[in-house]
């Protein structure tokens, strides 16, 4: 994926433009980099939750108990893509990070069960706020 392709997806999600079939598993890790990278008027960990229920509202989403917004994996998620920027150059592009991410463990949609069980992370709770994991910690 090039620095534009994740320009292009950060910016129509934000903007909820994005078409619902572009926001996959892969477009949420760029999307991430790009806004960590790129936005440093966004604070990921506090606007994600917001920015994300948003975009899944516009696209005719529910952001309730069972689908739409999970703040574990969100924040999961942006813990993981910051351990991993800091694994890698201080002037690294989004490309060359997004290429990591998807060369790691990170790159398949299930890499959160490596540290929470399917029945904790699963959850009402953790869907609704942060659950620590229980089977390994997360890197610091």
């Amino acid at each position: 994926m090039t620095d534009d392709e994740m320009e292009r997806l950060a910016n129509g999600f934000c903007a909820c433009t994005l078409p619902k079939e572009d926001w996959t598993h892969g477009a949420h890790f760029a999307t991430a980099l790009w806004l960590i990278l790129k936005r440093p008027d966004l604070l990921p960990e506090r606007d994600m939750p917001g920015l994300i229920r948003r975009y899944n509202e516009s696209v005719g989403g529910v952001n309730g108990d069972m689908s739409g917004y999970h703040e574990t994996i969100t924040q999961a998620s942006l813990v993981m893509a910051r351990c991993l920027l800091a694994s890698l150059p201080a002037d690294i592009g989004p490309s060359a990070a997004y290429a990591a991410l998807m060369a790691s463990p990170l790159a398949d949609k299930d890499w959160p069960f490596t540290y929470w069980s399917r029945d904790r992370l699963m959850t009402v709770a953790a869907r609704r706020a942060w659950v620590a994991p229980d089977l390994q910690l997360l890197p610091a």
